[in-house]
């Protein structure tokens, strides 16, 4: 069964069908299908956001539509980058830029108080137009300098005590089983799944 994510993300399309293997349902971004509606993301919650994207898509389609809204939010910094975490430090910045503001901003913090999580909301809006959310995190600590090439994103500065590692670092199965997005797919394909 088809599923039209709300994003242009080809990585993250290929994220979820890796999570997403061995179930009945197929990711395909909204773009190959032909669909690039121009979204405005003003909600002040992951829910929110996710939801507005995943219903603007849905008027578009007759299919399942997912929308997930994620991000980094850094304890020290009373949660930000938050909802704001793709457009940290501007539109078109770089994740280096990214990570460099978040160095200076932490500069005077100690590593013990260096906590974060990432969160991921996701909405689903069926083809009857019914819809739910789910939400999950993942708890690490910020390092002060990038490791690893796998994943996107602020993968690379996300550093999971439990595993000695960033999340850059993981191999994808691992990372799929304990991140942020991974869980929070596996919530809703539990939800999907529901009779």
């Amino acid at each position: 069964m088809r599923i039209v994510i709300a994003t242009g993300n080809q990585d993250k399309v290929r994220e979820i069908n890796e999570i997403l293997s061995g179930t009945d349902f197929e990711a395909v971004s909204m773009k190959s299908i032909g669909i690039n509606p121009d979204i405005v993301e003003d909600a002040d919650t992951f829910e929110g956001n996710a939801l507005i994207k995943a219903k603007a898509v849905h008027a578009l389609v007759n299919d399942y539509v997912m929308a997930d809204d994620s991000g980094l939010c850094i304890d020290a910094l009373n949660g930000a980058p938050g909802v704001y975490s793709a457009r940290f430090c501007g539109e078109n910045s770089t994740y280096q830029e990214k990570f460099d503001k978040i160095f200076e901003m932490l500069k005077d913090v100690s590593n013990d108080k260096r906590t974060a999580h990432f969160v991921c909301a996701i909405a689903v809006v069926r083809p009857d137009g019914s819809s739910f959310t789910v939400k999950e995190q993942c708890d690490g600590i910020l390092q002060k300098t990038p490791m690893g090439s796998n994943g996107f994103g602020y993968d690379p500065i996300f550093y999971v005590p439990e595993f000695g590692m960033t999340t850059a670092q993981m191999e994808p199965e691992q990372k799929h089983k304990i991140s942020h997005r991974g869980k929070a797919l596996a919530s809703m394909v539990a939800k999907l799944c529901e009779k």
